[in-house]
Parts: structure tokens; C-alpha cells; sequence
């Protein structure tokens, strides 16, 4: 598994333009899809919720790679 970090400097970031940050997507639908079709997984449960508010601390999971949330 690779793993990834990401730093924001605002309260959130939505998890479909985390994964765009993270280079793991190529737009912001191919996140759609991914998310809805339940292949990303938000602090090791699935989410299909691709508004979710990813915050400091928070991780996710997807396309083989781990991603971190800094802040």
C-alpha cells in the first residue's frame, strides 16, 4: 500500500477534491463514481458519501493508497 499525506489550512476539505489533491483521481466525477460505488473507505468504514468533511486527523482509503489529512 502506498501512503499519502495531505495538508489543508481550512477547517475541511470535501473528500472528492482530497482524493483530486492526492492525485488519485483524475477529476472530480471519477471521485464520484468511486466513492459512490463504495471503493473509498473514510477512518476504515466504506463511504459513499462524496461531500464528506474530512478534517485534521481523519484518513481515507482508496485505489491502494492511504491518505492522511494534515493540518
Amino acid at each position: 500500500m502506498k501512503h499519502t499525506q495531505v495538508k489543508i489550512t481550512t477547517e475541511f476539505i470535501r473528500l472528492d477534491a482530497l482524493m483530486k489533491m492526492a492525485h488519485l483521481v483524475g477529476s472530480g466525477g471519477e471521485a464520484k463514481i468511486r466513492i459512490q460505488q463504495g471503493e473509498v473507505k473514510v477512518n476504515g468504514e466504506v463511504c459513499t458519501m462524496r461531500g464528506k468533511k474530512m478534517r485534521p486527523g481523519d484518513s481515507a482509503e482508496a485505489l491502494g493508497t492511504y491518505i492522511d489529512v494534515l493540518g
